[in-house]
């Protein structure tokens, strides 16, 4: 076999010679097999600027270097054919499940194999699928299926994800081939929804009509597209090979094409992905200023739309490195927030989104998944050093972060005007799971009107394209079925919940966080922000259900006893620190009982009130508090004064 060397790009050195410049285009054989790329990685010394080329090396066969340790999964996916064999052989056998390679595999084709965990036994196997909707986009055909399928081969929900898809669970292996070839043909796809590579793209689920968030909906898209496989094994394995994709724009084509600066792998199915995809999930989000309803900090890539006095889009602001899983009791794992990598224009968008990938595809760990996120790879770099190699791949450097207003939490709940005449209204959905009465009205509701909806990164649905004469009856039938709740609060609380460490429902931003920690027990994590901007805190390990509202119910008291004004919960326990809160809580016995004789009403205008608890404040206690103090130091200084 004769091997051929790809082309080196030239790169300018940045000025840290310590850094290591990788920009070779890879190998490529003359009979066609992929072979993985390797690289001579140097240390450079030089007195003056210079143009070098990266050096480009194959392996010496007397080598006496090992082989870099490489994880299970790494061998399943290099002996894949590209995420095909042995899945496609798997799934046509009589048995209900799948052996462990396929288990791995089927993952990037967006399910994941399940069972009863339980159960005795012989294990129950079934599949769960996940789609994959930019944006939380759904048509409504795609809903009506998604809702058909669910009872014709699933358990009869839906459940909608933080990461604005679907999930149909229950799927028998004897019926995958059925439901994914459904979903595929009509206008769906589960490709890329679980695996090592993209996962699905978060942007806002709102259906405004402002420049930006049209902007961001379709940046949001060409970022799902650029990184969508290409190798065909999806449609290979559940449609016998008959493709179902969508046109292109010109400019995803271009950038996913484009090998300037050694981003590619040459001449291979998968060219930005090559045969071994990355070393775990990968996750981006897009946003507008002010709306972190997809908790833009938390993804491997963060990309907010920069826009001018006018409103115009002129560019992007690009965080990365956030990530929220983590593994009990092991601190070397740990949530991360990301941080800003630096501002790029409009154009360029697509050029570095594919320039971080490489970094992370050629650099993160493939030997302890543990550890192969892209937040760890940055952690260990430092974002210096990360910027100054992911410019090679990118071909410039970063511009400065341009200046933004605070995030906001919004969750697009009610009615609004989309602004173009129509309507969407917005519907909160427990724990994401939509069945009995709700998965019935939202059906007929759907169907009648022939609504498209968006699922919220907060498991939530919303109803698109709504005509204004079409609201009252509308609003009828969701409030016949209680979907319509409107309650009237004051104040509001993030709380999250999740049953492991992975994070998932992204407990680790929450004010209150709750995560599974064995057996009906959990982990308390506190101090998150409500407008998700900084990472919680873990307060208390393995703590039995039956017993949180003992540890709530102190937490919260002290909290509508204590707070500062307008002071949220997460900054309330943030500043009383985790010492005196878990002192408070040890030493609980209930609220302070008054006796209904003396429940006097103490103040009889506001403006006595409000002075009264301005001093109160600085004694760290309520009005009511001093209240009583003052009284009964009044009454013991007139019965001392009696006395004498």
């Amino acid at each position: 076999m004769t091997t051929s060397f790809g082309t080196a790009t030239s790169t300018v050195i940045p000025n840290d010679p310590k850094i290591g410049v990788q920009s070779f285009t890879g190998l490529k054989s003359s009979h066609s097999i992929a072979l993985k790329r390797n690289l001579r990685m140097f240390t450079v010394t030089f007195s003056s600027p210079s143009l070098i080329r990266a050096v480009s090396t194959p392996v010496k066969p007397e080598t006496t270097k090992t082989e870099p340790k490489r994880s299970k999964v790494e061998i399943f996916k290099e002996q894949s054919h590209f995420i095909r064999y042995p899945l496609n052989e798997e799934i046509l056998t009589d048995t209900p499940n799948i052996n462990e390679a396929a288990t791995q595999l089927i993952k990037f084709h967006g399910s994941y194999q399940q069972y009863n965990r339980d159960e005795r036994g012989t294990r129950s196997y079934s599949f769960m699928l996940r789609t994959k909707n930019p944006g939380g986009k759904v048509s409504n055909q795609l809903y009506l299926t998604m809702d058909d399928l669910a009872d014709q081969f699933g358990i009869g929900t839906l459940r909608l994800t933080t990461r604005q898809t679907f999930q149909l669970h229950g799927v028998l292996k004897k019926n995958l081939k059925t439901v994914m070839s459904t979903i595929i043909k009509n206008m769906g796809s589960t490709l890329g929804a679980c695996g090592d590579l993209n996962r699905n793209v978060l942007a806002p689920a709102a259906p405004l009509m402002t420049k930006e968030n049209l902007f961001a909906q379709e940046t949001a898209d060409n970022i799902a597209a650029l990184l969508t496989p290409r190798s065909g094994f999806y449609y290979d394995v559940w449609v016998d090979g008959e493709r179902f994709m969508t046109s292109e724009p010109p400019e995803v084509v271009k950038a996913r094409n484009d090998n300037s600066y050694g981003t590619n792998f040459p001449d291979s199915p998968e060219p930005i992905y090559g045969t071994q995809f990355l070393p775990r999930k990968f996750k981006i989000a897009v946003t507008v200023p002010t709306d972190n309803s997809v908790d833009i900090l938390t993804n491997d890539i963060g990309v907010v739309v920069v826009s001018d006095e006018n409103g115009e889009p002129q560019g992007f602001n690009i965080y990365v490195g956030g990530g929220m899983g983590r593994t009990h009791r092991l601190e070397t794992t740990f949530p991360r927030l990301g941080e800003p990598l630096g501002y790029v224009p409009k154009e360029d968008i697509l050029y570095a989104i594919k320039a971080i990938v490489a970094t992370q595809r050629d650099h993160g760990r493939r030997d302890d998944r543990k550890y192969s996120r892209m937040k760890y790879l940055i952690s260990s770099w430092g974002i210096e050093k990360f910027r100054s190699v992911v410019e090679q791949f990118y071909g410039k450097k970063f511009e400065p972060f341009y200046d933004l207003p605070e995030w906001e939490f919004k969750s697009y709940l009610g009615w609004h005007e989309q602004g173009d005449g129509a309507l969407f209204c917005g519907l909160h959905v427990d724990n994401g799971r939509i069945g009995g009465i709700m998965k019935k009205t939202l059906r007929e509701v759907i169907e009648k009107y022939n609504l498209n909806v968006r699922i919220t990164p907060n498991q939530n649905i919303v109803l698109c394209d709504i005509r204004s004469a079409w609201r009252r009856p509308i609003t009828t039938v969701l409030a016949q079925a209680g979907l319509l709740v409107g309650l009237k609060y004051n104040e509001s609380v993030v709380i999250r919940i999740t049953g492991c460490p992975n994070g998932c429902a992204r407990p680790y931003m929450a004010e209150l966080g709750l995560v599974g920690d064995g057996p009906n027990s959990y982990q308390i994590w506190l101090g998150g922000t409500p407008n998700q901007t900084r990472l919680a805190r873990s307060f208390m390990n393995k703590v039995k259900v039956q017993d949180l509202e003992k540890v709530f119910e102190p937490l919260f008291y002290c909290w509508k006893r204590k707070r500062q004004p307008k002071e949220s919960f997460g900054d309330f326990t943030t500043r009383m620190g985790f010492e005196k809160l878990q002192e408070l809580v040890d030493k609980w016995e209930g609220p302070v009982q008054t006796s209904a004789k003396c429940n006097l009403k103490f103040f009889a205008d506001k403006g006595t009130y409000e002075a009264m608890d301005e001093l109160a404040k600085l004694e760290n206690k309520s009005a009511h508090q001093l209240a009583i103090e003052v009284i009964r130091n009044f009454v013991a200084a007139q019965q001392n004064g009696r006395s004498e």
